[in-house]
């Protein structure tokens, strides 16, 4: 999902793009699980219409309570329900594949894009890549100087319900460790990724609220915090001022503020109701 440190860009990765592209900007606030995932469904199928497209949206923000969220294909029975609820952890179940994370003390990024926008251009991977090129930016900028991202060895992936402990292709490294895990959602008319920087705390809380979890010192061992890494403090606006700076110079953009629209609100609470906080959804594996 990103170009290694110091290597000079794939052009096959860099389709012509247009100069000072416009895009979208929601600083959005920390929200419970099934509004989050809510919220960028909504502002992807706007982003989608081909009637009257929005721009493309950058969706930074964060999660109050914090949560475990499953991948779309996992079982619901992976995550610990009991203990979530005695301490007040909320459940909810993505849009997008991979392996459940503990949202908590992090910044979340969501990216939408048109289906035939450049940077979804190609298959998963190659749209992994280049937005793994500013990932890794924003990272380098706030301090993690070898971050960077490549393919990972079929044998070196591990077996793990936790996404943080496993590796991916493409997903970002630095000093060893695992900083951002991402997923891709691809619909016919629209793109959306979206992705998890933990900036503090022990990265191998999940394991308490997952049935099947590795031990803590596995996921110690393969993933950090940004703290773990830089050995100070980043706070959540640090972070995300970062990340739009590195998107503004790596894909020579220019970023609109926005907020989502009163229909993306009412799209996102009928989502709500009848997807991400339903027990059919969240029961569904």
């Amino acid at each position: 999902m990103g170009l290694g440190a110091g290597k000079a860009p794939n052009p096959s990765l860099q389709p012509p793009k247009p100069m000072t592209e416009k895009f979208r900007l929601i600083l959005d606030q920390h929200c419970d699980g099934a509004t989050n995932m809510a919220r960028d469904e909504a502002i992807s199928r706007a982003v989608s219409r081909a009637q009257d497209p929005e721009l493309p949206t950058l969706r930074l923000y964060g999660w109050q309570p914090a949560c475990v969220s499953l991948g779309q294909s996992q079982k619901f029975d992976a995550a610990r329900a009991d203990a979530c609820a005695a301490n007040g952890v909320g459940i909810v179940r993505r849009p997008t594949g991979g392996l459940a994370i503990l949202h908590v003390d992090e910044l979340t990024y969501s990216v939408s894009l048109p289906r035939d926008h450049w940077l979804a251009e190609g298959d998963v991977m190659t749209s992994y890549r280049r937005i793994a090129a500013a990932i890794i930016s924003a990272l380098k900028m706030l301090g993690v100087s070898d971050a960077s991202a490549s393919p990972v060895a079929k044998e070196d992936k591990a077996k793990s319900a936790v996404c943080f402990e496993a590796p991916s292709d493409y997903e970002v490294m630095g000093f060893g460790k695992k900083l951002v895990g991402s997923a891709q959602w691809r619909r016919v008319d629209a793109v959306m990724q979206h992705g998890s920087l933990p900036l503090s705390g022990d990265i191998a809380r999940v394991c308490a609220y997952l049935t099947d979890a590795p031990s803590p010192e596995q996921v110690r061992a393969h993933a950090g915090t940004l703290r773990d890494v830089l050995g100070r403090d980043v706070s959540w606006t640090e972070a995300a001022q970062a990340w739009m700076t590195a998107f503004e110079r790596e894909f020579g953009i220019s970023f609109i503020p926005g907020e989502l629209t009163h229909e993306e609100l009412d799209t996102a609470e009928e989502l709500i109701a009848t997807k991400y906080a339903s027990h059919d959804w969240q029961h569904r594996r």
